[in-house]
């Protein structure tokens, strides 16, 4: 019960044992002793093991993100697929701690971290987008998700083409040190490079993570630190760019002087960077080896019954290395104490040299390398101690490379023997020819069989020193190209999205100004609308007056009649009554119908006689008063005039047309009537005109440029309709202006909108140029036909 409630980081990982001591770097799980020794038989490659109390101290980073793994669950992603409980049915189980190492434990832990049974995979694992992921993951601190990626595929040192840097650079630009710190167990390169020439450390400074900087700065120089530190138990201070190396001295240093250990450090610079590179990370894999077996041997207890079955005595096998790496490795596991530290001294040597483009080891190794010919290899009977070790691996072990022969020594030596290096002069002699050729050969290869004096040396260094120079002037001079590039890019990046900026905005000024014009267009149209309604239901009230009053009219004349033809003799004879007439008295006047229409029943002028009548009562007419139904006198021109205006503004002719200055200034002979169209003519054809804008202005949106042709017809075909409705030339100028810039922009925009597709399908049009042009040619049709609106309201 008590095992059940221990967090992870108090169990092992694999068999749930209490209080492991021993932690897997790249898989962040803490495993107990017995796994342990399975985990070591896998290799580095598999799982890098690290004693959590014994062995060097830690770095506060690894040690922060192996516990951070271990709390978060980390050991999930190893056995997801365990957790399904269909897995326990079909009899797939973790192991417990009593369970037996050999096979329950160790087949376990294969299955788990080598072969990966248990990690959930995707269907489609891309090793590309997989490091994609990573490298966006990098930046956050959820160390799960790309502890995930990395055990799917994903790459630590995948270089982002799009960024221009590595997931390490990201990490180090954030301040992530954990994340750092896993990317580097994964093999990423602290040393890197972005495309600004920067390094993971140098980022990391910028951003001021003074800390993280100082680490990375340590681990680019981690097996260097590693292999001293197992020779001599001291590590360089990498605070002075100086101290990057600590080379140890052995205590007897007879063995280095000899001639064979001088030929093998000639190799060993001859080596090529890349196969030096492999050399110096097989060793440092022999280090840890080593390392983790003074430990091992130092924690055997008596219940683990001495662990002789447990013990790793060379390095295991690393399928994705050729069989002879993997040979020569463990050739490693042969070398004596005193000649791995030979060789781990030699390698610092040669690591220094190399990053400092120095010509030698050091002072006392510069002069023996001048004066010593360089003459070919001896024949293996006078080889020394340390070559004699090197032909004695030649074993019947099928793990191990094949060695020379001795009749492949043999060819050598006979080699040897023809091309002495100390020879008399007799048989320097007999040998002209030959010497000759030796000569020539020797003269056209890189390196010469003679000997290389103090001066050449000199020379060859100073002009390595220039060549150094040169080249560090121009990495210098590239940054800084490469800043200045990254910084115009910028620049250019800026001014095109203020240029997209400003053309949408121009677009978009030009489609608000065209849209206000077709708002008020509209707005007129409707106003047109309104007042049509509104004078025809004056009119209609009118006529429903007129008729009202006129049948008022009929009606007291008819009942004026009946009185005044009534019988019974009062024409002559004395009075019935008081209100009967005298026959001295006139007859009682009978009030006119215009009196009546004026609302004067108590006026009553003196009659005359009918024509004085009729006169008088046009005279009294007001010019406004609307006619009567009933009123059929002869109008004068005055009145001609009050009805040519009137009926002006019953038809919505403009009342300064030319018609009307005809009617006051001419005679009716000498003006020709004039085509006025109607109001409903002109708002309905200017509607039309509207709508067709609107949908051409809807495709320049839509970049449609296959609808600009027909749309552009439309409007054309339109405006000419529109025009046909007013004379050929209008005599006022108001009606003739607007016009004519109707039908011309009408005409420029179809023009325009033809041209639109090129006939050459390779040259793309100016889409911003062409909406201009198409906005500003509506902007002056709608603009027109307000005009023309506008006269008739």
């Amino acid at each position: 019960m008590r095992g059940k409630q221990r967090t992870p980081a108090e169990i092992c990982a694999d068999c749930s044992c209490p209080d492991p001591g021993w932690a897997s770097l790249n898989r962040g799980v803490l495993i107990c002793d017995e796994c342990c020794s399975v985990h070591r038989s896998l290799g580095r490659h598999i799982s890098q093991i690290r004693s959590l109390h014994h062995g060097p101290q830690w770095p506060r980073s690894l040690y922060e993100m192996v516990h951070a793994l271990v709390s978060n669950g980390a050991n999930s992603i190893w056995e997801h697929s365990l957790l399904d409980p269909s897995q326990v049915r079909s009899g797939k189980r973790k192991p417990n701690p009593k369970d037996p190492l050999h096979p329950f434990k160790s087949d376990f832990i294969r299955a788990k971290y080598s072969r990966l049974d248990f990690v959930h995979r995707l269907k489609d694992e891309d090793t590309v987008d997989l490091s994609k992921q990573l490298h966006s993951s990098v930046r956050t601190g959820n160390l799960e998700t790309c502890l995930r990626l990395l055990s799917l595929g994903a790459q630590a040192n995948f270089f982002h083409v799009e960024r221009g840097n590595t997931p390490l650079h990201v990490a180090s630009k954030e301040g992530q040190a954990l994340q750092c710190e896993l990317l580097m167990t994964y093999g990423a390169d602290p040393g890197a490079l972005d495309t600004n020439g920067q390094t993971p450390a140098d980022l990391a400074k910028e951003g001021g993570h003074l800390d993280l900087a100082e680490r990375l700065t340590h681990s680019q120089y981690e097996l260097t630190d590693r292999l001293t530190f197992f020779v001599c138990g001291k590590r360089p201070d990498h605070s002075h760019a100086s101290q990057h190396f600590l080379i140890p001295e052995m205590a007897d240093s007879s063995l280095d002087r000899s001639e064979a250990a001088e030929q093998a450090r000639k190799k060993l610079q001859a080596l090529s960077n890349h196969l030096f590179e492999e050399l110096a990370m097989d060793v440092y894999d022999e280090v840890d080896r080593r390392e983790l077996d003074a430990i091992w041997s130092s924690l055997q207890k008596p219940s683990l019954g001495g662990g002789g079955d447990r013990t790793v005595p060379f390095l295991p096998l690393n399928p994705e290395l050729s069989s002879t790496r993997n040979q020569g490795r463990q050739k490693l596991a042969r070398f004596s104490a005193r000649e791995f530290a030979t060789l781990i001294i030699d390698i610092l040597k040669e690591a220094r040299r190399r990053q400092q483009g120095t010509m030698s080891l050091n002072r006392g190794e510069e002069k023996q390398i001048i004066d010593v010919q360089r003459e070919p290899p001896k024949p293996p009977a006078h080889k020394d101690k340390n070559a004699e070790k090197t032909n004695s691996m030649d074993d019947n072990e099928p793990l191990y490379d094949s060695v020379a022969s001795d009749e492949d020594y043999g060819e050598l030596a006979d080699v040897k023997t023809r091309t002495p290096t100390n020879c008399d002069p007799t048989s320097q002699e007999s040998s002209g020819n030959g010497k000759e050729k030796r000569s020539e050969s020797a003269a056209s290869s890189e390196l010469s069989d003679g000997p290389i004096t103090l001066e050449e040396y000199l020379e060859v260094k100073k002009q390595l020193a220039a060549s150094e120079a040169k080249v560090q002037q121009l990495l210098t001079m590239n940054k800084k190209l490469n800043q200045d590039v990254h910084m115009l890019q910028s620049m250019v990046d800026s001014l095109k999205e203020d240029n997209s900026k400003l053309r949408a905005e121009q677009r978009q000024a030009g489609f608000d100004q065209l849209t206000e014009v077709l708002t008020e267009l509209t707005g007129s149209l409707e106003h047109v609308d309104k007042l049509k309604e509104e004078n025809t239901t004056l009119r209609t009230e009118q006529r429903q007056t007129s008729a009202q009053k006129s049948r008022d009219l009929e009606s007291f004349q008819t009942t004026s009649q009946t009185n005044n033809n009534r019988p019974g003799g009062r024409g002559t004879g004395r009075p019935m009554s008081m209100f009967e007439p005298r026959a001295t008295q006139k007859p009682f006047p009978i009030p006119t119908p215009k009196e009546l229409m004026a609302g004067l029943p108590g006026r009553l002028p003196t009659i005359k006689d009918d024509k004085a009548t009729d006169n008088s009562e046009q005279s009294e007419r007001p010019p406004s008063q609307a006619e009567s139904d009933y009123d059929n006198t002869v109008q004068g021109q005055s009145q001609e005039g009050s009805n040519q205006t009137e009926g002006a503004a019953a038809s919505g002719t403009p009342p300064d047309t030319p018609a009307a200055d005809g009617a006051s200034g001419g005679s009716d002979s000498e003006t020709t009537p004039e085509k006025r169209p109607s109001q409903e003519d002109v708002v309905g054809a200017t509607e039309k005109v509207t709508k067709r804008i609107q949908t051409l202005l809807l495709a320049a949106q839509e970049c449609k440029l296959d609808k600009f042709d027909p749309c552009s017809s439309n409007i054309l075909s339109a405006v000419k309709e529109m025009a046909t409705l007013f004379p050929e030339k209008p005599r006022s100028e108001r009606v003739r202006q607007p016009l004519r810039t109707l039908v011309s922009s009408a005409s420029r925009l179809q023009v325009i909108c033809r041209n639109a597709v090129p006939s050459d399908p390779k040259v793309t049009p100016d889409h911003q140029l062409l909406t201009q042009q198409i906005i500003s040619c509506a902007y002056e049709i709608a603009k027109a036909a307000k005009e023309l609106v506008t006269c008739y309201q």
